[in-house]
């Protein structure tokens, strides 16, 4: 509601302020509506301000990143603190951003300095879902303090006029940093459902909705120059010809120093894999058989080959170099998540119920029971939403309105937790 309200607001200032352009062309064209009366507000000093703000807040961010001294260690030992499991994949990660930020640092370094060729290294996530693929990117741009936006690539077209054009995760990059285009300049851009946009095995003829998305995509992932205007908008269009009315200069927003992340569950992976290494002698050492069910082992022998025969162009999956395959989680793990990580979603129900000034209590053996429940639903830690969401319902629902001000939960209750509410509230008086 909040966002629509703006967006009319927004809407409406632009609106007046076209409204106003128009009526000075017109008067100094034609020397009518002179004595129309016109009450516009001076937003010069205020435009002033803004812009000096704007400045001062790239400034400052510019600095930060120019003291970036991060080592991959310590961004691993923050991962930890929230997603449980994925040594490998926090690991990789972390050695990547590390990189990245140190050769934007050096970049900084000195105006006059030639800056050295560098090779991005955007990284490829690989797992099913629920495993913490997003909330590990969520929490790494959290901690350097850089902007951040997820965008699903299912959304794009070739075109744009049929689904979302890629530059539009850039320019969402951009609201992110508040506008500020110098700050948003070194943000990261996570991809998830990116296996989605392989181009169909066997098909005849262009497929606008793989390969044509592919080619767009690289472009941006090494360095491209994106306009912050959308051409397929006409609002968007309005407002790029108000800017460069008004004498602005930054138009468009280079994507050189931007780290893009991709992830995908890639379910069709495996068979693919599993071929390739079938015909060869694997060795008595190798911890993958034929009759391996281990897709995680699996995935760890991923090629560019593989990546090629699912679908993508190899110029795209070249732009991609760093790939790690993110591990399954078990029951054991789910219920990892439940006692340790500072993400826990039983804290939520915890801070759920204490609103309503009841105090949540969940035993060990009922952890136990949600956790081996969620890891049947195989959807990894999303099961526990829906465990949960499907245990609490009818407490959430039926207690706040009684006396009751202390809820235990047991592994019976899990079980039954209708039968469970019923017996509460019969006791209550």
């Amino acid at each position: 509601m909040d966002d629509d309200r703006k967006k009319c607001s927004d809407d409406a200032n632009l609106f007046e302020d076209i409204k106003q352009q128009f009526h000075d062309i017109f008067c100094s064209s034609t020397g009518k509506f002179n004595a129309m009366p016109v009450f516009v507000e001076d937003k010069s000093a205020a435009h002033g301000q803004d812009e000096n703000k704007a400045e001062d807040e790239a400034k400052k961010f510019v600095e930060k990143i120019r003291a970036f001294s991060m080592k991959p260690r310590e961004i691993k030992d923050y991962l930890d603190r929230f997603v449980i499991k994925q040594r490998e994949a926090k690991k990789v990660l972390a050695v990547a951003i590390c990189d990245h930020y140190n050769h934007v640092k050096q970049s900084l370094g000195s105006e006059n300095s030639p800056e050295r060729e560098y090779n991005k290294q955007n990284v490829l996530l690989l797992g099913p879902t629920g495993v913490g693929k997003t909330y590990l990117i969520k929490n790494v741009a959290k901690l350097i303090g850089v902007p951040f936006v997820k965008v699903d690539a299912t959304k794009f077209s070739e075109t744009g006029y049929v689904g979302s054009d890629v530059d539009e995760m850039i320019r969402d990059l951009v609201k992110s940093a508040n506008g500020n285009v110098e700050i948003a300049r070194y943000g990261i851009v996570f991809i998830d459902e990116i296996d989605k946009i392989a181009s169909s095995a066997g098909m005849e003829g262009r497929d606008i909705s793989g390969r044509g998305v592919q080619i767009n995509l690289l472009k941006l992932m090494e360095e491209s120059d994106v306009s912050l205007f959308s051409q397929t908008d006409v609002m968007s269009q309005i407002k790029a010809a108000m800017s460069m009315g008004s004498g602005s200069k930054v138009t468009t927003i280079n994507t050189k120093h931007i780290l893009f992340i991709a992830s995908g569950a890639f379910d069709k992976l495996p068979d693919i894999i599993k071929t390739r290494i079938g015909i060869r002698n694997i060795g008595f050492n190798s911890r993958i058989t034929k009759e391996s069910d281990d897709s995680y082992e699996i995935l760890k022998q991923v090629s560019t080959a593989d990546f090629i025969k699912f679908g993508f162009e190899p110029e795209f999956i070249g732009r991609l170099p760093v790939r790690v395959a993110c591990e399954s989680l078990k029951a054991n793990d789910l219920r990892d998540i439940l006692t340790s990580s500072e993400g826990s979603i039983l804290r939520q129900y915890i801070d759920d119920f204490a609103g309503y000034g009841i105090n949540l209590s969940v035993c060990e053996e009922a952890i136990d029971k949600v956790a081996k429940l969620a890891a049947e639903e195989k959807t990894g830690a999303r099961g526990l939403l829906t465990i949960l969401e499907r245990l609490f319902r009818d407490f959430k629902f039926e207690l706040p309105s009684t006396s009751v001000n202390e809820l235990k939960i047991t592994d019976s209750c899990v079980d039954n937790p209708e039968a469970e509410l019923k017996k509460i509230l019969e006791k209550c008086p």
